[in-house]
């Protein structure tokens, strides 16, 4: 069955079977807003849009992946201000001839992440287009102040939660045909089925997130673009100098080993400019102790007079990592 064939009604009401509701909303879909508990005082947005082909393909990614990648990605960024995810509105722009199953099955998975995370999913919008594109705006709350991406001191460490480089290694596995796209199944996959999996659906630790922040996070932001372009916005809003250390990031270039030899390409490339892993990269005062999910992976330098901030490598100033706006 078709969408066409089915009024937006009669969508909704399949998407409400398997969506969660979120233990602060007041009210859900069904009106023309719906209410949601902020006991806090405040609330975090974020948003956030996918389109088909340049964000994910269909014939990569099964729809519950790419449901799954989509609340990833929002939930990932309530997390990287040491936040909690309340709720998430989504919208759809749908071709006409798109499956009902395959669609319902996107919804499920994306409401799979946000009931995982405690987060509701309270309404959103339809509408046709020529192109399949995912909209999702979510609702945050924290009992202790946001961490910012500005708060990074010289002598702060520098520590990262969750993984480097694997979604990298994942899109470069499917564009080059190392992996074939029809396999889903992990045991098929093999050694590759970490950054296959994860460029699908990334993972990110977003209990991580509120962990920081009750260690004392000066600064935090998630990986979405790459390790260096995201250190580089640290960096950038603190005033200072990010130096990273190759030996602390060798666990990550150790995990890629097996892809890097099938593609011929360099493990160390996919950890640094690699993106949508979505990990926490967070700096900590040196007199805080890390949170367990966090290891570090260099420290905070001040700028040199006349200098600017800027992110280094053993020393040498390092750039480059993902822009939407340069990338077809």
């Amino acid at each position: 069955m078709r969408v066409d064939e089915l009024d937006e009604g009669q969508l909704i009401s399949r998407f409400a079977a398997v969506l969660p509701t979120g233990e602060r909303t007041l009210l859900g879909p069904g009106d023309d807003c719906a209410v949601v508990a902020v006991p806090e005082g405040s609330v975090l947005v974020t948003t956030d849009v996918m389109v088909a082909g340049r964000d994910f393909r269909l014939d990569w990614s099964a729809p519950d992946e790419i449901g799954a990648r989509s609340a990833a990605e929002n939930l990932a960024d309530i997390a990287a201000m040491g936040a909690r995810t309340s709720s998430m509105v989504v919208s759809l722009v749908l071709p006409e001839d798109t499956d009902v199953d395959w669609l319902v099955a996107l919804v499920a998975g994306f409401g799979d992440r946000a009931c995982r995370a405690g987060a509701g999913v309270v309404g959103g919008d339809l509408s046709a287009g020529d192109r399949f594109m995912i909209s999702v705006t979510a609702l945050g709350w924290s009992t202790v102040a946001p961490v910012l991406r500005s708060g990074a001191h010289a002598g702060d460490v520098l520590a990262v939660a969750g993984t480097l480089g694997r979604s990298g290694a994942g899109l470069e596995l499917l564009s080059r045909g190392m992996v074939d796209p029809s396999i889903h199944d992990d045991v098929l996959l093999g050694d590759l089925r970490e950054p296959v999996r994860i460029f699908r659906a990334a993972e990110p630790p977003l209990e991580a997130g509120p962990e920081a922040a009750k260690r004392g996070a000066s600064a935090m932001l998630d990986v979405s673009d790459g390790l260096i372009m995201d250190a580089g916005r640290i960096a950038s809003a603190s005033g200072v100098v990010l130096e990273l250390d190759s030996e602390l990031l060798a666990s990550d270039v150790r995990a890629l080993d097996t892809p890097a030899q099938l593609c011929g390409h360099p493990a160390l490339d996919w950890v640094l400019f690699g993106g949508e892993d979505h990990p926490m990269l967070a700096a900590f005062p040196s007199s805080a102790t890390l949170p367990p999910s966090f290891r570090p992976i260099g420290v905070v330098g001040a700028v040199e007079p006349e200098g600017r901030p800027r992110v280094r490598l053993d020393g040498v100033e390092i750039s480059g990592g993902w822009d939407h706006f340069r990338h077809a």
